[in-house]
């Protein structure tokens, strides 16, 4: 089958973005065993994890660079790549955070070291903190060199400055919604659903989003009202790409997502979905369900069922489809190029497609 000359860009693309990560993962192997075996087999977990994903976020990057002119082919290799390993360390710090110790259906990091302390005869609470400690340290070691990629990236002084701005921002941002993510969980009263959607934004929408994109148009020398719309696309898709992830969260197929689909409701996740429920008649026979760690496939099919009843799943469909909407029309704004609209239209159809 032959490719489109899009899909040949892309893949081209991701080639370059692995080829950076698998160097730099070659580089710090060698740093550390000149300190310890240990060491060693923590940044093998490490690079083990950023392996298998779909680069979501270094094409968001090279979508807006190609599209916007750019030609260079380091430099968007290296920024996709911070964002990568950026990506890694809140997704080893968020399964910390939720307990989870399976990403992608194999164990985590965290879930690695956990498995290899019951195996060397720890008891299972021990074995979970060393785990979930190993998980830690990996994760601050990816964040750390997310931003000595971009130092990397060749980009001049005032771009390297710009982008170290974004990549700032999107950490920055995803730390508080990470925050208010964990308040939202352990609260009595659920939150209304603006304010989950505000907590989304920051939390998924500006590092998945927004930021990738607005570093590729800077990278690219856009002008700053592009980047500015880009911001804005970013916000709206991101905010569905989250809604849709939160439906998958519950209703998904595990095979799929590589998560499960008893933890956020073991855990208790305040979603969107979870907030409209908890406004309909007949919620109350769930409440002692819902949150409870002991929660097994027969009571979380009970809640599935709710969910649907009462039409929080189609509720949430539809909002996502909304927020979709609302992001492609930014792209009408006649300061955007034809290409770049033309790229990012499909990224709104695949957000919503998972649903399907």
């Amino acid at each position: 089958m032959k490719r489109s000359p899009s899909e040949m860009v892309a893949e081209d693309r991701q080639a370059v973005v692995d080829n950076v990560l698998a160097q730099f993962f070659r580089a710090q192997l060698s740093r550390a065993r000149t300190l310890d075996a240990s060491y060693v087999d923590l940044w093998r977990s490490l690079e083990a994890n950023t392996v298998g994903g779909k680069r979501f976020r270094p094409r968001m990057v090279s979508l807006a660079y190609d599209a916007l002119g750019g030609i260079e082919v380091e430099p968007p290799a290296y920024v996709g790549a911070a964002f990568e390993l950026l990506h890694t360390a809140l997704i080893i710090h968020d399964d910390v955070i939720d307990r989870d110790f399976v990403r992608r259906g194999a164990p985590n990091i965290a879930g690695t070291y956990r498995d290899r302390a019951i195996g060397r005869g720890l008891d299972t609470v021990t074995a979970e903190h060393r785990g979930a400690s190993a998980a830690v340290i990996a994760g601050d070691l990816a964040l750390f060199n997310a931003y000595r990629l971009i130092d990397r990236s060749g980009a001049n002084d005032v771009v390297r400055d710009r982008l170290l701005e974004v990549l700032d921002e999107a950490l920055f941002a995803s730390a508080a919604g990470e925050l208010i993510d964990i308040d939202y969980a352990g609260g009595d009263e659920p939150p209304p659903v603006h304010d989950i959607l505000r907590m989304v934004r920051l939390k998924t929408a500006v590092y998945t989003f927004e930021c990738p994109l607005q570093a590729g148009a800077i990278l690219a020398g856009a002008s700053d009202a592009v980047v500015a719309t880009l911001g804005d696309f970013g916000r709206e898709i991101g905010i569905a790409f989250q809604l849709v992830d939160d439906l998958l969260g519950v209703f998904g197929a595990e095979s799929l997502t590589g998560k499960t689909t008893l933890g956020d409701l073991r855990e208790g996740k305040r979603t969107v979905l979870i907030a409209y429920a908890t406004m309909r008649d007949g919620w109350a026979e769930f409440e002692g369900d819902f949150g409870n760690p002991d929660l097994d496939e027969a009571g979380a099919d009970r809640i599935r069922a709710f969910l649907t009843d009462c039409g929080a799943r189609r509720y949430l469909e539809s909002l996502a489809r909304d927020y979709s909407r609302r992001g492609l029309e930014r792209l009408s704004a006649p300061h955007v190029p034809s290409a770049l609209r033309d790229v990012l239209i499909p990224v709104a159809d695949e957000v919503l497609e998972r649903v399907k």
